[in-house]
This record gives C-alpha cells, sequence and structure tokens, in this order.
C-alpha cells in the first residue's frame, strides 16, 4: 500500500512516488534549484559537489568583485571552506572573533589556519568586551540582541564594505528562518553598499556535510563530541535542547539568528 505521504501531487501531474522523483540531471537547468527546494527531485552528495564547485567557479569566473568568504569554523564551514580555497586559494577569510568563543574554537581556528593555509582575517568589535560588561554589564543575558549587534553584527558588517562577493555556508534545513535560502542573493548593508551573497551548501543536509568533511579527511571542531551541534559565543550555546532542532542551543531559545545574515531595509 502506498501512503499518502508518498504522494507529491502537483496541479495537472499524475501521482509520483518518492521513490520515482527524477534525479537532478533529468531537469532542465533552470529548474533544478527550484524542484530541489520543493523536494522534486533527488540529489546525490556528487552532485551536490559538482554544482557547489559549479556555483563557486561561475560567481569568481563572471564577476569581477573581490571576494570574501566568512567562517565561524563549524562543520559546513569547513566544508565550504575546502571548497572555495580549491578555487580561490588566498580568499580572505573572516572570523568573527567576538571575545567570547569558546577556548576550543580558537585552538581549532588555529590549527585549521595553519593546515589550510588560510588567509585569516579577523574582525573584532571597536569596543572591547571588558570596556562593554563595564559600561552594560553582561550583554549576552540580559540583551542578546544588543550584544550581538556590537560584537557581531557591526564588526562583520564594516568588514564586508571592502567586498562585493560573500561566500557563506549557510543551509536550508539549519533553521525555520533559513527554509527558503536562495543560493545567489544581492545583500545591502546599511552604508547602502551592495555584495552578492552566495551559498554553495544551500541544499545540503547535516548528514552531507559530515560525508563531505568524511571524504576529505578535514578533522571537526572538538565541542561536537561533547554533544553539541551548533556552535557559537561559550555563554550563548549549549548542547541543544531539542534534538531534532540544532540550533535549539543557541541563544537559551530566545532568538534564532544572531542578525548578520538580516540586511538593511
Amino acid at each position: 500500500m502506498i501512503a499518502a505521504n508518498d504522494l507529491l501531487l502537483s496541479p495537472g501531474e499524475n501521482p509520483m512516488r518518492r521513490d520515482q522523483l527524477p534525479s537532478r540531471d533529468q531537469l532542465p537547468s533552470r529548474d533544478r534549484e527550484e524542484a530541489v527546494l520543493r523536494g522534486w527531485a533527488t540529489v546525490t552528495l556528487d552532485q551536490k559537489i559538482d554544482d557547489a564547485s559549479a556555483l563557486i567557479r561561475r560567481v569568481l569566473s563572471e564577476n569581477g568583485y573581490p571576494a570574501c568568504i566568512t567562517s565561524s569554523f563549524q562543520t559546513e564551514c569547513m566544508a565550504l571552506l575546502d571548497l572555495v580555497i580549491q578555487q580561490q586559494p588566498n580568499i580572505p577569510v573572516l572570523f568573527l572573533d567576538t571575545g567570547y568563543h569558546f577556548p576550543e574554537t580558537y585552538v581549532y581556528r588555529g590549527q585549521m589556519t595553519e593546515r589550510m593555509h588560510l588567509n585569516l582575517v579577523n574582525l573584532a568589535s571597536k569596543m572591547p568586551v571588558e570596556e562593554q560588561e563595564s559600561r552594560f554589564g553582561i550583554l549576552n543575558q540580559t540583551a542578546p540582541d544588543r550584544c550581538c549587534g556590537i560584537r557581531k553584527v557591526e564588526p562583520l558588517f564594516r568588514g564586508l564594505e571592502e567586498y562585493g562577493i560573500w561566500f557563506t555556508a549557510l543551509r536550508r534545513d539549519q533553521s525555520p528562518t533559513r527554509a527558503n535560502l536562495r543560493t545567489v542573493d544581492p545583500f545591502k548593508l546599511p552604508t547602502g553598499h551592495e555584495l552578492l551573497k552566495v551559498s554553495p551548501l544551500a541544499d545540503w543536509t547535516n548528514a552531507d556535510v559530515w560525508a563531505y568533511l568524511k571524504r576529505r579527511g578535514i578533522p571537526v571542531l572538538p565541542l561536537y563530541d561533547r554533544g553539541y551541534t551548533s556552535i557559537g559565543c561559550a555563554p550563548c550555546t549549549t548542547p541543544p535542547a531539542d534534538p531534532d532542532n540544532p540550533r535549539s542551543g543557541r541563544w537559551s531559545g530566545q532568538k534564532l539568528e544572531c542578525g548578520i545574515h538580516i540586511q538593511s531595509e
């Protein structure tokens, strides 16, 4: 018997079982991303790697703008870094040094920077942690949005002013706020400067990321072995409260995003 959930119905179409879904290569190229986004086509990891690499290549070759990549050194960041530096080894790797990261994150960042020969650029707030806490108290406890604004959003947006292409490791399955993520989107900074925000791993799953890292022999941040699934600043990160929501350990569930992926209106 075929369960109702095994059928995909579109207006004017015949019922289709999930095991009868077309592969990505059976669709015209213009329809592939839309089909994958809506769950109408299956894509293997090899195909996703090819697509991500092709997107990176196309964006870099068709645009003469300086490019950068942001990295928090989480698993998806390491997969994207590996793909991007194969094509542009010296691309600036922007790391938001909030002053609140786990010690393990700083150690891992140093190890992987040396191992992968990364062109690391540390971005920090103009206000040292000590001054912020003296003036405003512990904002990560009382006003996490404001803390993220000072320590993440302002430093990143200031750093992005130099670039026209911004590669990110965002994925659609990370959060409900990212479910409709496009692979290429214009992004406007508060100053009015616009750049291309490129997310080559948009359709990758968490399993895809881990499989890629295993295939490439890339070690991961040791905090994953302690049950963490989404890793940011130490005061605002715990193992997930909801096993089905990897980001449920961030900000004690008070919010879903730090603000760096929200552009000016």
